[in-house]
């Protein structure tokens, strides 16, 4: 079974990525001179962060192969600034959220959902959580199910962050970390590949890597000891991501895991992000 800050992930994620899939989330970009998926993707993402380069973007998105984010940063900010993009990413996130869940934003118990993850994330410590903390200063929205999806990004945020740890201290980098996440869950290359930037050459040297490092089999499968070393990964990062739970404490964790479930089933139901996904999150 898995753990409830593993859980959390699963039932909260599908909510915040909405803004990677909606069609509303690429057309309010679109909408502010940001043509293409990725001028969204980095401008919406990074946009906490300020109008940085490329450098610390790389460093704290970790899984993004260097060149990829230098064709976005810093040329995206010549457009927009970070204020118009952040404005635009959370228009883009109400128009799709009233598009697939128009019967659930004013009920109570998305209000519900909402007050609990905001208390969860309120006041969890930033420290070493680069993405997390830049999120962290941004304004609260007022309606609940703009408040839940603000709470969603900074629970995500704050898990990323862990699990970026979790990475560097196993000694994996970026590449390896992706091809480790799609062996171990089966999903196939194809599911990562096209959206990191990572050349042929690159996925076969990460591959060949694992193989060293005994993690990969000849026939590219995952060894005991590779399955070990993932699940080890995994482990951390769930630990590390197990504060806004026990700040809620036990019985109100569950209920908002419990107010969670209908939300995520209704947007895996509308198809609302792609399964397998870039992300490696399951279907609720």
């Amino acid at each position: 079974m898995a753990s409830d800050a593993r859980r959390l992930w699963q039932l909260i994620e599908p909510y915040h990525a909405i803004t990677y899939f909606a069609p509303e989330c690429a057309d309010a970009f679109t909408q502010i001179g940001l043509r293409g998926f990725w001028r969204g993707y980095f401008a919406g993402r990074a946009a906490p962060f300020g109008a940085v380069g490329p450098g610390p973007i790389t460093a704290a998105f970790f899984g993004f192969e260097p060149a990829f984010v230098e064709r976005a940063l810093p040329a995206i900010w010549q457009t927009v600034t970070p204020a118009t993009a952040i404005g635009a990413r959370r228009r883009g996130a109400d128009r799709a959220l009233g598009r697939l869940l128009p019967d659930a934003l004013d009920s109570q118990d998305l209000a519900a959902a909402a007050d609990l993850a905001r208390r969860a994330i309120t006041g969890v410590a930033a420290a070493g959580r680069s993405v997390f903390g830049a999120n962290t200063q941004l304004d609260w929205p007022d309606a609940p199910h703009l408040v839940l999806w603000h709470a969603a990004t900074l629970i995500r945020e704050h898990r990323g962050d862990g699990h970026v740890a979790a990475l560097v201290a196993a000694g994996i980098d970026p590449c390896e970390a992706h091809m480790l996440q799609v062996t171990a869950s089966g999903a196939g290359l194809e599911t990562i590949a096209p959206y990191r930037g990572w050349s042929d050459d690159d996925w076969a040297a990460a591959a060949q890597r694992l193989r060293e490092r005994g993690w990969l089999d000849a026939t590219g499968a995952l060894t005991d000891t590779g399955m070990r070393a993932h699940d080890d990964i995994e482990a951390t990062t769930d630990a590390l991501a197990r504060e806004p739970l026990d700040r809620l404490g036990t019985r109100a964790a569950a209920r908002l895991l419990e107010l969670l479930l209908p939300i995520a089933r209704e947007l895996s139901r509308q198809d609302a992000i792609r399964w397998p996904n870039p992300i490696g999150v399951p279907r609720p």
